[in-house]
């Protein structure tokens, strides 16, 4: 009953005219979250499959969809940098304020799209990443951006986000308080933990969107999802 409250329920995200300033101290938020409950660490630890198969002093290109402040594909570089890789970043937003900030200190070039219209030719990146993004979509919305990251990458992307639990979510609200997250983060971190996907209902969107992933699930009610391209689009 609660997850099917929190599907009918507006994010923050879900509004491209969202404030701006909002925005910024939201995804400042999130970042923190991410380094705390194991946003960052689930998402790096599937794109590190990837950094181990590559050769040392490759170069590797990595989309990230729905950037925010660019915390995670910081941190994959210097994963990759740790396996003797180079990885160049380009951050996508829809909103022109979190590229902005995602912009910031370098290292990702930022981009502002769509996620359901990638402004990119098919494989022209190696990798690509989406992390707490999808569980803004369903139906054909969800299957659409799916497809669009499958699309644009050459050796294969990793898709990260929540698993729905009433308690989590409680969890979340609570410890944003002690932590002074804006009350927009609390609020949003609240829903999104709700409007997350069990392993059964990623792997089934991705497999409707003509992609099939590796689902694995992570401590703070973490979920992944990483496939390799089709051998044609590596060609």
């Amino acid at each position: 009953m609660l997850e099917r409250w929190a599907s009918s329920r507006r994010e923050l995200f879900d509004d491209p005219s969202a404030d701006a300033a909002t925005v910024v101290a939201s995804l400042r938020d999130i970042a923190r979250a991410n380094r705390f409950f194991g946003g960052a660490a689930a998402a790096v630890a599937r794109l590190d499959e990837f950094f181990h198969a590559a050769p040392r002093g490759a170069v590797l290109t990595l989309l990230d969809v729905g950037t925010g402040e660019g915390d995670i594909p910081r941190a994959a570089r210097r994963r990759a940098a740790s396996r003797g890789l180079q990885l160049r970043v380009v951050g996508l937003e829809r909103h022109p304020a979190a590229a902005r900030l995602a912009a910031r200190g370098g290292a990702i070039t930022p981009v502002v799209a769509d996620a359901h219209a990638l402004p990119f030719r098919a494989a022209s990146v190696d990798l690509v990443l989406c992390s707490q993004l999808l569980h803004h979509f369903r139906g054909p919305a969800l299957a659409s951006a799916i497809a669009e990251l499958g699309r644009v990458a050459r050796l294969g992307g990793v898709i990260a986000d929540l698993r729905p639990s009433p308690l989590a979510a409680l969890a979340f609200w609570l410890v944003g308080l002690p932590l002074r997250f804006h009350p927009v983060t609390r609020r949003d971190g609240f829903v999104s933990v709700l409007r997350g996907f069990t392993p059964a209902a990623l792997r089934r969107a991705c497999r409707e969107a003509g992609v099939e992933p590796e689902v694995r699930t992570h401590p703070f009610v973490r979920v992944t999802a990483a496939w390799a391209a089709r051998s044609e689009a590596r060609a």
